[in-house]
């Protein structure tokens, strides 16, 4: 089977992302975490850059990682003799190709960059280091003049040549047809470098590996330049999964790889990130969820598992959500409810949805065991029929309920300091003062303005029975009062035994 090498430059192009610097105890963790995951190379910086990044490049050079360890540098001779200093494996030299770069920025004719890049190879060898050789911006050169230094690089003994997207414009197509080219041209092996400008970073790494590419250069979330780099987990997956080639990536780390870079680096994953993503196998929709929890190929690629990667599968609430997933949801976490208790706990559910607001797991499992601590409709001693609850800046709080209790209609009303003093005042003058409320406490499900709000009270008779209940909802108010009605059901239906 052909096997694809897998080059990162997490620790390179990675950190040359916008606003990221990685301190020297970071860029060790990364490098670790790269070697455990199995790359065979491991871009550690450019040690000309600064005394930092050399000191950085060579310590990573000498963590006797299974990982070659590459160091990047200009076809400059003290710029190699830094990388080489460093105790890099591989030096990685680049220079510019094409027609705009070579006019504005090296200034050099055609055939003194070929020279120059021969006589640089050369002196890399000599010193028993890898050498690869970039011909930056390759995918503007013409392929004529690309041809000519790779063969001239080539017959200098390079070890590898790297085509680079350098700003990101070929497209599949080309990157193929450009790739194919190279491939029946030269010996020596082809590695690939992709940007992301235009979002193709992925399908022109892809396509260089159909065309015959054997490496591809990645960054763990595709971080890097401008819009970014080749994402490692997509290309390895694509090329191991769809293409069935083989890599030495350990596939069950990817996810932890990504969440550490995410972490270190301060950039956060987008959910719906293919592969890494905390939305890659999440499921809202009923049907969807019905056909994953049957059968995960139904609606998931099938090529791939969630543990393959690293990850799990996460069957998610919403207003989207049908009765199945709930179930599972709630039987996972132990709580098994009634067919009844179930539709409500469903039509709750969208009705949040429909409003906007997020459910979370532990929102539905609140639901649920407040709906089953709850008294039939049957044996409730009191029912709220509707509830008014006005308040504001110049309005006194106050509320007025509509209530059956024990088969008599009702109707009170109450002020209070709040909204929520007051509904549990009216709710007390319903029951009568031979019931009190003795505790009262509640809390924020999840974070947000919109979060659900439980509820916990304590309500005592005149005996000394104390019975605690809850409630929930998104309206603070209502909570309250149905965990007060919930308590005093049961208070009322033990006093009736």
């Amino acid at each position: 089977m052909r096997n694809v090498k897998i080059f990162d430059t997490t620790l390179r192009d990675g950190e040359q992302t916008p606003g990221i610097s990685f301190p020297l105890s970071y860029k060790i963790q990364i490098a670790r975490q790269l070697d455990k995951l199995g790359v065979d190379v491991i871009e550690a910086g450019f040690p000309a850059a600064t005394q930092g990044e050399f000191e950085s490049v060579k310590e990573i050079a000498n963590l006797g990682l299974s990982a070659a360890v590459c160091g990047l540098a200009r076809v400059v001779r003290e710029d190699i003799d830094r990388a080489i200093q460093a105790d890099v494996d591989m030096v990685h030299i680049f220079i510019s190709t094409s027609r705009i770069q070579i006019e504005h920025t090296v200034k050099k004719s055609r055939e003194k960059i070929v020279e120059d890049a021969v006589r640089e190879v050369e002196y890399i060898k000599s010193h028993g280091v890898e050498c690869m050789f970039s011909a930056m911006d390759a995918t503007r050169t013409e392929i004529d003049y690309l041809k000519t230094i790779y063969r001239a690089v080539e017959e200098a003994g390079v070890d590898i040549i790297n085509v680079p997207d350098t700003v990101g414009v070929a497209t599949p197509f080309q990157m193929y047809d450009l790739i194919s080219k190279l491939r029946e041209y030269l010996r020596v092996p082809i590695d690939v470098h992709c940007h992301n400008d235009f979002g193709l970073a992925v399908a022109n790494t892809y396509a260089a590996v159909k065309a015959g590419a054997d490496e591809v250069q990645v960054t763990v979330n595709g971080i890097g330049e401008r819009a970014g780099n080749a994402s490692l987990a997509e290309v390895v997956m694509l090329i191991s999964a769809v293409e069935g080639l083989k890599t030495n990536i350990r596939t069950e780390y990817l996810v932890e790889t990504a969440r550490l870079v995410e972490r270190l680096s301060g950039i956060k994953l987008p959910p719906n990130t293919p592969i890494v993503g905390e939305n890659a196998f999440s499921h809202e929709s009923g049907i969807h969820a019905h056909g994953v929890l049957s059968n995960a190929k139904t609606f998931e690629p099938g090529l791939i598992t969630p543990e393959m990667v690293g990850h799990r599968r996460r069957i998610v609430v919403g207003k989207h959500a049908g009765r199945h997933q709930i179930k599972k949801l709630l039987e996972d976490a132990g709580c098994f409810v009634s067919e009844d208790i179930l539709a409500k706990i469903v039509e709750k559910v969208k009705d949040l949805g429909d409003r906007g607001k997020k459910v979370t797991d532990l929102d539905v499992i609140t639901l649920a065991e407040v709906m089953m601590g709850e008294v039939s409709r049957e044996e409730r001693a009191i029912t709220i029929d509707e509830a008014t609850i006005l308040t504001g800046n110049r309005i006194t709080p106050t509320a007025i309920l509509n209530a059956e209790v024990e088969g008599e209609k009702k109707v009170t009303s109450a002020i209070g300091v709040g909204p929520v003093d007051a509904a549990l005042r009216a709710v007390a003058q319903l029951v009568g003062k031979s019931i009190k409320i003795t505790e009262f406490r509640m809390d924020a499900i999840t974070g947000g303005s919109d979060a659900l709000a439980e509820v916990y009270v304590t309500v005592e008779d005149d005996e000394g029975r104390k019975f605690t209940a809850r409630g929930a909802g998104p309206d603070i108010v209502m909570a309250s009062v149905d965990a007060v009605i919930n308590a005093v059901n049961y208070l009322m239906k033990m006093r009736a035994r």
